[in-house]
Order: structure tokens, then C-alpha cells, then sequence
């Protein structure tokens, strides 16, 4: 069979790219670039649309004046025209789409004080690029010229999770007590126990409930795309699963604070509370920020918390991988040994990914306390110290900060114009988003905050590609999924993860309230 198909659309998307290139590198768009606040975007724009732009128009020709046979330059070229497909849509949502949405979220206004509409309800390129996936499939349907490439898309979601590893590492675990490990590792353990009880119960498929388990029970979205392969999940349970997270993530985001201020939480109680009962890791932040606008404290235990969650994640791939094997034996026709699924089949980019982590645990690709690539260093260069005019202005508006932690951090900074411990700039980040000081003033402490943290080269450029994998894998996965396999699924889904949502937020409160206090 001859993979291969004579068409212009791989060469004609090479062009989009060079052009969208062009008009980036020479600012012709540089106006509405500004408008959706997209510049951090540009490089990307310039450098992959050259790139891309030149596969799609050398492969392109190819493909269209070439004469083809059967083989394997057919079969691995012709996926080329799927691949850029999904690109291209992954881009235009991540450049244009994106941006434009957060642009018309901002003009209707705040939602939860600082956040936007858009953030609460998760619009970014991730989310919009699976619509944009299932738009395509079920309204235009996938070109026959696309088809043999669309399945690359489950390759970007692999490798974009083995690189996740490097954004982690063990020693910013120093400061976790026992008492949070264990607590993380029974609801995490505990969650996706109980997602598979109730996936039997409910009689919904076994990939499904496996898919769906790693889910709400470890770290979302992450989670789900790195269980899927291991349970043979179909990309519509992948698709509701992370709907799944996403709708009890918002509602969360919603209630969490509410309650908490109801119960008087700490900083620390709250912190646990989100990090341990809400999946995805933007909503974590946000309900944190919610709870307490003017510090970081509340966020930093999340932050700790959902780390934890993170790393939690090799030991439930194994889990379901047992678990699924053990299940397909009971089928005559399916008889497997678990060993050899531990030991053979064990999926490689999950290996991949603690291979990774290991390695960003020696300090290898960034300083080995790092979380996500950033890092306190407080070698400051002359020329980024302080200067008399900041200096004077911190000085003369330091009567407004009442708390003595934050008096003391920043008579520190006034004195030695610089933040000089990695305490200090936590307490000159809760000044700062406490917004008690003038915006002029704000704008000091942000630089001073920014110049003693650090984010590792090497982590940056991982980010841009986890990012970029996981743009382009979540598209491909939208294109996979139609409405008459998502009928077909039906509510299960919604309805066990609802049940397992609330029953670990119910018993972690409980938990918290009964044994985290303000020290842990």
C-alpha cells in the first residue's frame, strides 16, 4: 500500500508558516501581536515557522510532483502532512486563539478578584487546542492526505511527559514533615483505589477507569496522558477524563476559598487543603492566590503539595499496569503475564520520565533544589543592585508595611539592596502582592524578587518543548475524538469523578483540620 497521497495542502501549509515567519520577523504584524499581547510568542513564530515552513515546502513538493512506491520512505514521509496539520492548528490557537480569548476575558472583567475569566475556566492552548481538535474532526473531518500522520500526535504527548521529569527535583521535598507525605500519598493512593472500585461498580470499561483514576488521583491532566498507554485508553476517555478534572478544578477554584474563610483556615491548612484536593496545577495556584491576594505563603505550601502529587506518578503507572494485565487475564483469549509487562512492556516514556527527574535531582540541568527550572541565587551583579532613587523610594513608603516579618525583609532589602535569603524574598514577594506600597515602588520589589531567582537555561528550553509536545499532542488527540464515540461513553465519567472528587476534598479537610497546624 502506498501511504502517500498527491496533494498540495503539505506544501501549501509549508508556505502559511514561512509567511506567518516573515511577517513576524519583519513586524508587519507587530500591531496585532501588541493588541493580543502575544510577544513572548514571536521568537516562536520566526524560528518555527521558518523550520516547519521549509519541511512542509521541500516535502510538500515531494509529496505532490514525485513519483511514489511502497516502503518505508513512503509509510514515514507521508506522516509528515498529518503532523504539520496539527501543528499548524496547535499554533494558530497557541499564537492568535489563545491570547485573543484572554484579551476578550480581561475586557469583561475580574472573575475571583485578580483572575480572569479565562484562567478560572482553564482556556488555555491546551483546552483550546483540543477544541479545536474536535471542531476539526467532527465538522470538517481529517483529510485522507492527514490521516497516516494524526496518530504522531500520542508521540508529542509521550516525550513531552518524559521531559516533564526535569522540571522537578528531591530536595525542594526538603521541607515537607511526615505528616504531608503521608497524607499526599493516602489521598493520591487512595483516589485512584477508589476510582477503579467504582469504575467496576458502574460497569464502565476498564480503560476508562484506569485512565480516569490517574487522573483525579495524581496530578491531572499530566497524569492522564502518561496512564493512558498503559491501559489502551481511547482517546475519548482521555478526552473525558480531562473534562472531568477541568469541571471539578473550576468548581473548586470557586469553593475552596469560600470554605476556607469560613473555617478560618491558615495559610498552611488552606495551602494543603488545595494542593491536596485539586487536580490541575494552574487552579491550585489560583485558588491559593484566591484564598490569600496579599502573600505567597498559601501558595508556596501548595505549590509543595502538588510536587508531591507529581512525583507520585511513576508509582500509579506501575499500579494500573498490574492492575490492567491482571484484569485481561480473566479473558482466556488474553492471557499475559504481569512480568512481562513490568519488565518488557513497562511504558519507556514513563521510565523516561524518572530517568529524568533523577537526573535533575543531581543538578545536572539546574541547581538540585529547583522547581521548575527556577532557583534562589543571590550573587547579584553591581549593576542589578539597587539604586539610591529605589532605595529612597522603598525607604519612604516602608511605614505602610505593618507585619514584622515583612518590616524586617524589607529594611533587609533597603539596607543591603539586595534580598539576601530565599525566606526573605518569599516575605518581599507577599509585600508585593499585597499591594500596600505605590505601583512605582511594586515595580522595585518585583525586580528585586526577579533578580535573586533564577531559571536555568537548559529547564527553560525543556519548558518550551513540554509546552510545544504537549500544544501539538493534545490537537492530535482533539482530532481523535468524535461526538458519536462521546455519546457512546455516556456520564459515567463525570459522575465517578464527582463522587471521588468530593469524598477526598470532604476527608483531606477533615484530615487538615485535625492534625495540620501553622508548623508542619
Amino acid at each position: 500500500m502506498v501511504y502517500t497521497k498527491k496533494h498540495p495542502a503539505l506544501l501549501i501549509m509549508g508556505i502559511i508558516f514561512v509567511v506567518i515567519a516573515a511577517l513576524a520577523d519583519s513586524g508587519a504584524i507587530s500591531e496585532i501581536i501588541e493588541y493580543l499581547k502575544a510577544g513572548k510568542y514571536s521568537g516562536e513564530m520566526i524560528w518555527m515557522g521558518y523550520a516547519f515552513g521549509a519541511i512542509g515546502v521541500v516535502i510538500g513538493a515531494w509529496h505532490l510532483w514525485a513519483s511514489h512506491e511502497q516502503g518505508n520512505v513512503d509509510y514515514y514521509l507521508s506522516t509528515i502532512a498529518g503532523a504539520i496539520f496539527i501543528l499548524l492548528i496547535a499554533m494558530l490557537v497557541r499564537w492568535y486563539g489563545a491570547p485573543l480569548v484572554a484579551v476578550a476575558s480581561k475586557a469583561i472583567g475580574p472573575v475571583m478578584g485578580a483572575k480572569y475569566l479565562h484562567q478560572v475556566l482553564g482556556l488555555n492552548y491546551v483546552v483550546l487546542g483540543i477544541l479545536a481538535g474536535i471542531i476539526t474532526v467532527n465538522v470538517f473531518g481529517i483529510p485522507v492526505w492527514a490521516e497516516n500522520g494524526v496518530r504522531l500526535s500520542r508521540l508529542g504527548l509521550k516525550t513531552g511527559v518524559i521531559l516533564l521529569g526535569t522540571l522537578y527535583s528531591l530536595a525542594e521535598l526538603q521541607s515537607l514533615g511526615k505528616l504531608s507525605a503521608i497524607m499526599v500519598g493516602f489521598f493520591v493512593l487512595g483516589a485512584v483505589g477508589m476510582v477503579l472500585w467504582l469504575g467496576r461498580r458502574r460497569k464502565i470499561p476498564n480503560s476508562m477507569a484506569g485512565v480516569l483514576s490517574a487522573g483525579m488521583g495524581v496530578c491531572g491532566v499530566s497524569a492522564t496522558v502518561a496512564a493512558a498507554p498503559v491501559v489502551q485508553a481511547k482517546s475519548v476517555e482521555i478526552a473525558y477524563t480531562i473534562g472531568t478534572i477541568l469541571i471539578w478544578g473550576v468548581g473548586c477554584m470557586f469553593l475552596f476559598p469560600v470554605i476556607g474563610h469560613l473555617l478560618d483556615l491558615g495559610h498552611i491548612q488552606f495551602g494543603a487543603w488545595a494542593g491536596t484536593g485539586i487536580l490541575n496545577s494552574a487552579q491550585v495556584a489560583g485558588a491559593a492566590l484566591a484564598y490569600q491576594p496579599d502573600g505567597i505563603e498559601t501558595l508556596k505550601v501548595a505549590e509543595i503539595f502538588n510536587i508531591t502529587r507529581v512525583l507520585f506518578l511513576p508509582i500509579i503507572v506501575l499500579w494500573l499496569a498490574v492492575w490492567y494485565v491482571r484484569l485481561e487475564e480473566t479473558d482466556p483469549s488474553h492471557q499475559v503475564n504481569v512480568a512481562t509487562v513490568i519488565f518488557e512492556k513497562f511504558p519507556v516514556f514513563v521510565l523516561g520520565f524518572i530517568l529524568m527527574f533523577a537526573l535533575s535531582s543531581t543538578g545536572v540541568f539546574a541547581p538540585a533544589k529547583h522547581y521548575k527550572g527556577k532557583y534562589f541565587d543571590n550573587n547579584v551583579a553591581a549593576g542589578k543592585l539597587l539604586k539610591d532613587e529605589q532605595v529612597a523610594l522603598l525607604s519612604a513608603e516602608a511605614g505602610k508595611v505593618e507585619r514584622a516579618d515583612r518590616k524586617k525583609a524589607l529594611a533587609s532589602l533597603i539596607e543591603n539592596r539586595k534580598v539576601m535569603t530565599i525566606e526573605s524574598e518569599t516575605v518581599v514577594r507577599g509585600i508585593y502582592n499585597a499591594k500596600v506600597l505605590s505601583k512605582d515602588a511594586n515595580k522595585v520589589l518585583k525586580k528585586a524578587t526577579k533578580v535573586v531567582r533564577h531559571t536555568a537555561k537548559r529547564i527553560k528550553k525543556f519548558r518550551q518543548w513540554i509546552t510545544l509536545l504537549f500544544a501539538f499532542g493534545l490537537t492530535g488527540l482533539g482530532m481523535q475524538i468524535t461526538l458519536a464515540a462521546m455519546k457512546q461513553a455516556g456520564g459515567q465519567p463525570l459522575f465517578i469523578g464527582g463522587i471521588v472528587g468530593t469524598t477526598k476534598a470532604v476527608l483531606s479537610l477533615i484530615v487538615i483540620l485535625l492534625f495540620v497546624r501553622e508548623t508542619i
